[in-house]
């Protein structure tokens, strides 16, 4: 059986959905924790790499808290040197973009180059309709974003989708590693939690009814948009298989 591993940093932020669907593929999941010291399975060619997110970010590489983002960087170049499958989510899109040559910034809007998280359920839009990952007639997508980073791509990668704040939310470097800035991972307990625990964040972002109007949103697209982030899981597989 061929394998899927998983790099974990923060309990809250497992593979959900990518799991499911690993497995529905007939994968291995393997979760490694680095932050909790966990080894790290030595990655071989039918490999699946898949980096999950977290609250640090690429300008923590010498943040004495975060020792393992060095290390994990280092994996990345090396999958990415030798072809061996990736998919970078949220923080692991980050990761991919600047382990590939990239650089990350904080996401700001307008002239004046003022810091925006984006946080909430909205569309992200794609940019070619002949693409194999657009999987729907008007070409929107409907998924739930959660960061306050974007990647600056490196030469040669192709973003695939947008959203209205952040041009690099899905992206593809090689054919063989592909960036997913948004979460299609979350099942609902997740998205519950993550509004629970995330507290600062998210009042940064929406303000002091945050957690009502993400708790909202979620009633709204959560399981809405359940099969149409299925189907997307899906076919990020089959063109990675």
């Amino acid at each position: 059986m061929s394998r899927v591993i998983v790099f974990q940093h923060i309990d809250r932020e497992g593979p959900g959905l990518f799991s499911k669907i690993a497995k529905e593929h007939q994968k291995d999941v393997i979760i490694s924790r680095l932050d909790l010291g966990q080894s790290i399975p030595n990655l071989v060619d039918k490999d699946l790499l898949l980096v999950m997110g977290g609250p640090m970010g690429v300008g923590d590489l010498k943040n004495p808290k975060y020792p393992w983002l060095k290390k994990e960087v280092e994996i990345l170049k090396f999958a990415l040197e030798k072809k061996i499958r990736v998919i970078g989510v949220c923080l692991g899109a980050q990761l991919l973009a600047y382990a590939a040559g990239g650089t990350v910034e904080p996401l700001t809007i307008g002239y004046t180059k003022t810091k925006k998280l984006e946080v909430g359920w909205a569309p992200v839009n794609f940019h070619n309709k002949n693409d194999p990952l657009n999987l729907f007639e008007d070409s929107k997508f409907d998924v739930l974003h959660w960061h306050g980073d974007r990647a600056i791509l490196p030469p040669g990668a192709e973003i695939i989708a947008s959203s209205q704040l952040c041009p690099e939310q899905l992206f593809c470097i090689n054919n063989h590693a592909y960036g997913i800035q948004f979460h299609v991972e979350v099942e609902e307990d997740m998205a519950l939690r993550w509004i629970s625990e995330d507290n600062k964040f998210i009042h940064d972002a929406l303000g002091h009814n945050a957690s009502s109007i993400l708790r909202k949103q979620q009633a709204d697209f959560g399981k809405e948009t359940l099969s149409n982030r299925l189907k997307f899981i899906n076919k990020i597989f089959d063109l990675l298989s």
